[in-house]
């Protein structure tokens, strides 16, 4: 028997990110054609000024784009109101919040800002999110606590969490194991792993860790100065879309392992 179709969340076509001045359009990258569907966790990765960040802040709709079309859910992105957005997507980036002195149950109950009455008053479904969100990034015994006392890894799962309160079918991050240690940097993607498998998400996030991106991201972006490929990780490397990622004299890529190696 077949599996169900998912539906597609996101989707770009020939998309083209970069900014603009009253002289010029500067092109980051372009040529941008992929989706994410509900209950994938898809990877964005490429080498640092690639475009990675723009990318994501175009999708998330906080920059124009400069060409082509970007769909949430089917309907262009430029066609939703700010609060019809907020109850569609949610954003983890890599910025500092403006107050670390807020609780984590108060950081986390930001995340209801989309749902709740004009007063700000949290209903019984507000706080179920809440609760949700808590349990499900193993934050629940962290929830008093001041979010300047938490470590980096805490403080991403709290961010996370945040996303998860607000309960949207698309969350992106930007960069989210930055700053972490190889523990935590795996605990995270494999969080988001399990949160997209679980919930039935679509979750988008750029990352530098591409070996861990390609053990557990379900779908892959891969930004090059030439071009993008987006595919399934094993497609991917038997069609060599790593080869040439970085430079081939200094780090190489062995397909057998899915791993990048430094030369001797």
């Amino acid at each position: 028997m077949a599996s169900e179709e998912k539906h597609i969340i996101l989707e770009t076509r020939d998309l083209a990110v970069g900014y603009t001045s009253k002289r010029k359009s500067d092109v980051i990258a372009s040529g941008i054609s992929f989706s994410v569907s509900e209950g994938e966790l898809v990877a964005l990765v490429g080498a640092n000024g690639i475009g990675k960040s723009t990318l994501l802040r175009s999708l998330a709709g906080m920059q124009a784009s400069l060409k082509g079309e970007i769909f949430l859910k089917g309907k262009r992105l430029s066609e939703y109101g700010m609060l019809q957005m907020a109850n569609e997507l949610s954003v983890v980036l890599t910025e500092t919040p403006a107050s670390k002195n807020l609780t984590v149950l108060e950081l986390i109950s930001l995340g209801r800002q989309p749902h709740t009455n004009w007063m700000g008053t949290l209903s019984e479904e507000d706080k179920k999110a809440i609760k949700f969100a808590l349990e499900a990034t193993n934050t629940e015994t962290l929830a008093q606590s001041k979010c300047y006392e938490l470590s980096d890894g805490q403080l991403q799962r709290v961010y996370i969490a945040r996303a998860l309160a607000q309960d949207t079918t698309l969350i992106i991050l930007d960069e989210p194991t930055t700053h972490l240690d190889l523990y935590h940097r795996a605990y995270v993607l494999k969080l988001l792993k399990k949160l997209a498998n679980e919930t039935g998400k679509a979750i988008l996030y750029s990352t530098h860790e591409i070996d861990l991106a390609i053990q557990l991201s379900d779908k892959m972006l891969v930004m090059t100065h030439e071009t993008c490929y987006f595919d399934r990780p094993k497609n991917l490397i038997a069609d060599g879309r790593f080869d040439s990622l970085f430079p081939t004299e200094t780090i190489d890529f062995d397909k057998n392992s899915g791993r990048f190696t430094i030369k001797e």
